[in-house]
């Protein structure tokens, strides 16, 4: 038990297992074949360390990722028994020894959430009744028999015997969760089936119900069964979520049919309801980003613990062990669930207990280090923890030799290239021509839901202090000031691109970085944000929501174009700008800015059945003219990007032995956090 956390840190039972703390690890995708063996459905030893090390690291409770049991060919535990049991008893057995306990998540996998690419067949993976695919609307999932639920329910049952068999302390059944096939069965908006399995909700819960009773005949009562579930769907119509506050009608499941819904499911035999909220149509519910309030799912999952005796499990940005002692003291929630949290540090359950919240490396909710990763068919990853996935291989290990490394730049990049060296034994100094460490992460941050990124620029600045990191602020470094060193290192970041248009030298024009640290200084009402990247659009965002007229231009036919933007973060952020009223033009510039007015010319229209760029037309006015459109701007924002800044390393080039000098971070190219981070970390490991 915790001094610090009492509560948080005593035990608790899921059916006849007892669990040592309060936190479990939540289930996440882990499909790439390092991770998982994509014949059995049991994880590599890479896998199993990537779970151990979360044990290792204090946490009470882990429930793996989705595990499938489709009664079909291919990866499924069922159709590989005995290989199936020999490869999870590693992990297992290493989860024991940690003094935790761990639980296999098991589903139907994705009904009409069915991902499909290239030829792959439309048929494979049905639905409760002939409907709409998620991703594809002109998809029509077909409908599921009666013999093949017959099947899962077989399947479910004999893979949690295999669990068992294999050492697993429980299994949890992705079901009433996400909008996933069971889920689908729960909720009548999906299920327009007229036999046993539609109608009422004892129908819709049929199939759940016929899975734990199957589990229990066949691995007896005292093998506990936990389910996935989303509270609340949030959602308004199909593919169409609801915003945080947003006043809506409710499609999906309510609170009201909820909370009978988790009665009825107590009643037949689950013993732990693990809670967050959200659907495919909703996804940023289950799937949390950035502009998600904090503990986002806390309240409907209170509401929950009311109507229940077996335990109850909290997650979604929840990651304050303050709040999570006060609520599981005050009886309203059994556990604290965290999901990238863990990826980000693993030691996060140990550093709660010994009360050192600063030494916490934070989630950013970025999900490009992880379900980013995952729909690219990488391993899951983080973005600030590039050794999470790949413990063994990227571990941090002393030096053989200990060398003088200079580091120049004091970003993101530019400090952890710092962090590891120093962990590893090098004597470091750090080189960085301001007066502070961050570069133009401190600018990010400052936008007020970036809470966990200025939490990420502490926990660095903390590194350098404790690490021993001679820092050298307000210190342009040259090539004498690197002379000497066995390693250099240049993270030198990036310089910001400007524009000539007509007018933009006015005071009333200024470019992200001065925009971020003085945007609430801003004078009247409307505002243009030339560039449709994630930083036009999150200050476009940040604007609306405090009241200005925001339009953004955008040069080319989309906006958010960026390369690992998790789908869950691209869609709440498009419903913002829309909740808020940004206008959006693409295919535009502005030509001038001239006494108060933008002229926006858009050069190409698109029509939406017009793939082919050769077929797309200009946007003509009445007389044949392109359309150009006047818009009032009290002030424009320029977010156009960044110049990778090399000037520095090209001289050094000339007299540092290029074995011995290293470009890294936004240096190389302008990207994003993850890249900054996963260069420097890679870099300064492999020396």
């Amino acid at each position: 038990m915790s001094a610090h956390y009492p509560n948080l840190f005593s035990p608790i039972k899921i059916g006849n297992v007892e669990v040592p703390n309060r936190i479990a690890m939540m289930p996440m995708g882990v499909f790439s074949p390092r991770l998982m063996d994509l014949k059995t459905g049991a994880y590599t030893k890479d896998g199993a360390d990537y779970y151990i090390e979360r044990a290792k690291g204090g946490t009470g409770l882990i429930i793996t990722g989705l595990v499938p049991i489709i009664p079909l060919p291919g990866m499924n535990p069922v159709n590989f028994p005995e290989e199936y049991v020999e490869k999870l008893s590693y992990l297992t057995n290493g989860i024991h020894e940690q003094g935790s306990r761990i639980f296999i998540q098991l589903t139907a996998m994705t009904g009409r959430a069915a991902w499909f690419e290239g030829d792959a067949p439309t048929d494979t993976l049905p639905a409760p009744a002939p409907i709409q695919n998620v991703w594809d609307p002109t998809i029509t999932n077909r409908g599921i028999t009666k013999d093949e639920i017959h099947a899962y329910v077989r399947n479910f049952a004999t893979a949690a015997s295999l669990v068992k068999r294999a050492g697993g302390d429980g299994v949890e059944i992705h079901a009433v969760h996400e909008g996933y096939l069971l889920d689908q069965f729960a909720i009548s908006f999906y299920n327009r089936r007229t036999d046993e399995y539609g109608g009422s909700l004892e129908n819709r819960l049929r199939f759940a119900r016929e899975i734990v009773e199957a589990i229990h005949e066949q691995c007896g009562d005292d093998f506990p069964v936990s389910l996935r579930y989303s509270v609340r769907s949030y959602v308004k119509d199909f593919n169409r979520g609801a915003l945080p506050g947003e006043k809506f009608v409710e499609v999906g499941r309510d609170l009201e049919e909820s909370l009978e819904m988790a009665r009825l499911l107590e009643s037949y035999g689950y013993a732990m309801l693990n809670c967050d909220n959200g659907s495919y149509d909703s996804w940023y519910w289950p799937h949390p980003p950035v502009y998600m309030p904090k503990a986002c799912n806390l309240d409907d999952v209170m509401k929950v613990k009311e109507v229940v005796d077996i335990p109850v499990v909290c997650a979604g940005r929840f990651d304050d062990p303050d709040l999570a002692e006060k609520v599981i003291a005050e009886g309203k929630i059994d556990m604290m669930g965290m999901g990238r949290p863990q990826l980000a540090d693993p030691e996060i359950a140990n550093k709660f207990r010994e009360g050192r919240l600063d030494d916490i490396r934070p989630c950013i909710s970025c999900h490009q280090g992880c379900l980013s990763r995952i729909f690219q068919h990488k391993d899951i990853s983080c973005a600030v923890n590039p050794a999470c996935g790949r413990e063994k291989s990227m571990a941090i290990t002393p030096a053989e030799t200990v060398r003088r490394v200079a580091v120049v730049g004091g970003g993101l990049g530019g400090m952890e290239a710092a962090r590891v060296s120093a962990l590893r034994g090098h004597t470091v100094d750090l080189f960085e021509k301001t007066g502070e460490l961050g570069g133009v992460f401190v600018w990010a941050a400052l936008l007020d839901f970036k809470e966990d990124d200025r939490r990420l620029l502490a926990w660095y600045k903390k590194q350098m202090v404790d690490l021993g990191v001679n820092v050298h602020l307000n210190t342009e470094a040259t090539a004498d000031t690197v002379a000497g060193y066995d390693e250099v290192y240049v993270a030198t970041g990036a310089t910001e691109r400007h524009l000539d248009t007509p007018g933009f030298d006015s005071p009333n024009v200024t470019y992200a970085i001065d925009t971020l640290s003085a945007h609430d200084e801003f004078e009247g009402d409307d505002v243009v944000i030339v560039g449709g990247g994630l930083t036009g659009c999150e200050i476009a965002y940040d604007l609306g929501r405090k009241g200005k007229h925001v339009t953004i231009v955008e040069m080319t036919e989309t906006i958010l174009n960026t390369f690992g933007l998790a789908a869950a973060n691209y869609n709440m952020l498009m419903d913002l700008l829309d909740y808020y009223h940004v206008r959006v033009i693409k295919n535009a510039v502005v030509q001038k800015y001239e006494d108060g007015v933008a002229y926006v010319e858009e050069t190409e229209k698109n029509y939406p059945n017009c793939a082919n760029r050769a077929k797309r037309m200009f946007a003509l006015g009445p007389q044949g003219e392109k359309l150009m459109h006047k818009i009032p701007a009290d002030h424009i924002v320029a977010c156009v990007g960044y110049t990778a800044n090399q000037e520095l390393y090209d001289q050094l080039a000339k007299t540092v032995d290029a074995a011995h000098l290293h470009l890294i971070g936004d240096a190389i190219r302008p990207a994003n956090v993850m890249e900054a981070i996963w260069t420097a970390y890679e870099t300064a490991i492999a020396l």
